[in-house]
């Protein structure tokens, strides 16, 4: 395995390529968003994961605009809320985001969680396809999706290939992002994703603190020799610096084992065990 560095990125199933870090501005206060982006930037990174329903789509987009690096070196995250998974919704939100951030186009968009019932589900994801085509969208995947979830969107893309013209007209999964850590490994969800080729993102991979007297959570490499994408999140700018250190160490295979437990312990919302009638 080659080694890893701030800059190793994943090549996604649309051909575009994802770096393997990315800073998360979950709960980042609007009027902080745009310095905490622009230290991550400084400290080498160049993913930045937001979502209309974090309410700071605009500070990143401000940062990333008036920042001295390519914008194609810079990886752009945001994701379709729940109130607006319909077809009408999320086409809406591609717009809102792109015109809020300034940004020409979205690297990748996610639709952030299962909830709305399988056409809502269905109408949202054709919404992304038509983004994608249109190049408002390059990548596209989803969040907070159950095995359940994701069998169905399977089954949506295939629906959508009959319907819209033949293969690849369904658009593609690129992108999965869920609650990962030792203590909420997602074993089956991994498996899944690992099968089609599909990137995993490990958004709270430091449990949000909950852990910080177990020694395995200073080993972030484990999400990282995993093949994750891990997205820490901080406001705090040596806690930005500390969380993209993490290349000074390797960790053999039998080490990366160890760190996975039996536990089912998540520390954010789980719509993954939602119903597909929910």
């Amino acid at each position: 395995m080659a080694p890893l560095t701030i800059g190793t990125r994943i090549k996604l199933p649309s051909g575009y390529e994802i770096p393997q870090l990315g800073l998360g501005v979950f709960r980042t206060p609007p009027k902080d968003t745009e310095g905490c982006v622009k230290e991550a930037f400084t400290a080498g990174y160049r993913h930045i994961d937001s979502a209309a329903y974090y309410r700071n789509e605009a500070a990143c987009g401000q940062a990333i605009r008036t920042s001295l690096i390519s914008r194609d070196e810079i990886f752009f995250t945001s994701k379709v809320p729940p109130s607006n998974l319909s077809y009408e919704g999320a086409a809406a939100q591609v717009n809102k985001t792109l015109a809020q951030s300034g940004l020409e186009y979205i690297d990748l968009m996610l639709l952030h969680a299962p909830y709305g019932g399988s056409a809502r589900r269905k109408g949202a994801w054709k919404a992304l396809v038509e983004a994608v085509e249109a190049g408002k969208v390059r990548s596209i995947g989803v969040s907070n999706y159950g095995v359940h979830h994701l069998d169905e969107l399977e089954r949506h893309i295939a629906e959508l290939e009959a319907e819209r013209g033949g293969k690849g007209k369904g658009g593609v999964i690129s992108v999965g992002q869920w609650e990962i850590h030792p203590w909420c490994a997602r074993r089956d969800i991994v498996e899944w994703c690992s099968k089609r080729g599909i990137a995993v993102q490990a958004y709270s991979p430091l449990v949000v603190g909950q852990r910080w007297g177990e020694p395995v959570l200073k080993k972030l490499a484990d999400n990282l020799q995993k093949g994750f994408i891990p997205l820490p999140k901080s406001v705090k700018p040596e806690r930005i610096r500390e969380n993209a250190d993490v290349y000074d160490f390797e960790l053999t295979p039998e080490e990366v084992s160890e760190l996975e437990t039996d536990e089912y312990s998540p520390v954010c919302w789980d719509p993954n065990t939602a119903s597909l009638d929910e």
